[in-house]
Order: structure tokens, then sequence, then C-alpha cells
């Protein structure tokens, strides 16, 4: 008999950090894995109330850090209270939907989107592997994007938001290597088009999608 996923996998009483748990990925990241009985601490900039309304109601209480990670000190906040099992890295913006090439604008946006799609995920990946290497291992998962690989599905994708998550994907085979001898495990994942708050006002061609939707 097939086992559900809960019951296939087991992770009760596990740390698991979740960034940008407050929706689209991962607040989808953060539901299955209390699914799963995971001990989960999440962090975002924005409010992480309803997050946290929909896992009480199924009797789970996380523990939020809420703020900008890119603040000093604020990484560090993650390790804090208690060893870490894994980090799950969902945090990452999409840049306003102006051209780059009309945005007054342009060089403020561009080096924002790289600290917080690339600098960022540099410097949690580099906590987080210390920290769990120095815990008997673990798990690091960086959310990446198709983007990354093939340059957006839209030709109005922004070169920036392309930019960051091709470095992104760089940067999870570097400290795959790097992380491996410390029993610490990097993945990145890529998803495609998802709808999130960030993507609803996008539209894209069906014609792009071999189904059709």
């Amino acid at each position: 008999m097939a086992l559900s996923l809960p019951e296939a996998l087991d992770l009760s009483g596990q740390r698991i950090v979740v960034t940008g748990a407050a929706s689209g990925i991962g607040r989808a990241t953060a539901s299955a894995l209390a699914s799963l009985g995971a001990d989960l601490l999440l962090a975002d900039v924005s409010s992480l109330d309803a997050t946290c309304a929909d896992l009480i109601a199924h009797n789970v209480v996380p523990e939020t850090v809420q703020g900008d990670l890119l603040t000093p000190g604020a990484i560090a906040r993650l390790f804090a209270s208690g060893p870490v099992r894994a980090v799950v890295h969902c945090a990452g913006i999409v840049p306003t939907q102006i051209p780059w090439d009309q945005d007054p604008n342009w060089e403020a946006r561009f080096a924002r989107t790289m600290a917080v799609n690339v600098r960022l995920p540099i410097e949690l990946g580099h906590a987080g592997i210390a920290h769990m290497a120095g815990n008997g291992g673990g798990r690091l998962i960086l959310i990446g994007s198709l983007a990354g690989w093939h340059g957006g599905t839209l030709t109005t994708t922004p070169p920036d938001y392309v930019t960051s998550k091709g470095g992104l994907h760089a940067l999870v085979r570097l400290l795959a290597r790097k992380a491996a001898p410390g029993g610490v495990l990097v993945n990145g994942v890529a998803p495609g088009p998802v709808v999130t708050p960030f993507s609803a006002n996008i539209d894209f061609p069906r014609e792009n999608f071999p189904l059709g939707r």
C-alpha cells in the first residue's frame, strides 16, 4: 500500500526555517512542513499573521521573525533558539513591471533586486551551512526560477530578476560543493510561473505553455 506523505516522511521535532513564509511558495512550504510535524521558524519582511493563523488552526504554533533579513544581526536570530535541521529559503522579489530602460530608479532597483535575490542567499547560506555542519548536518534549499535558466517566460521578464536568479542557481552549485564535507546537502528548486501575489497581475500568454493553460 502506498504511503501518504505524512506517513512516508516524519519531520516531528525537527527545526526548519522557512523564509518568505508570508505568502506564495513560502507560505505553502510552511503548511506542507507543518503537516509533516516540523518545528517551524518562519521569517518574512511582511506580516506573518495569516500564515500563523492557518497553522494555529491545525494546532501548529510556529516561531516567527518579522523583518528584513539583510539588516545586521537578522540572520543570526534564525539560529539563536536551537539547532536547525533545514533551511528553505523562499524569500525573494520580482521587480516592478516598469520596463527597466524606462525606470527612473533603475540603478537603485537593480541594486535592491541583487541584494535580496543574491546577497541574502549568500549570507544566509554561509550562516546556515556553518550552523548545521556544527550540529550534525542538514539541508539547505534555495528557491530560484526557470527564468534563471532560460531567460524568462515573457520577453518583458525584468532583466534584473533574470540575472539575479541565474546568479542564485550558480550559487547553489558553489554552496553544494562547500557544504558537502560538513554533512549539509544543498539543493536549488526552479519553479515555472506560479500564481502568487507577485505574479497575480502578470499576463502569461497561453501559447507559451504546452498544455495551453
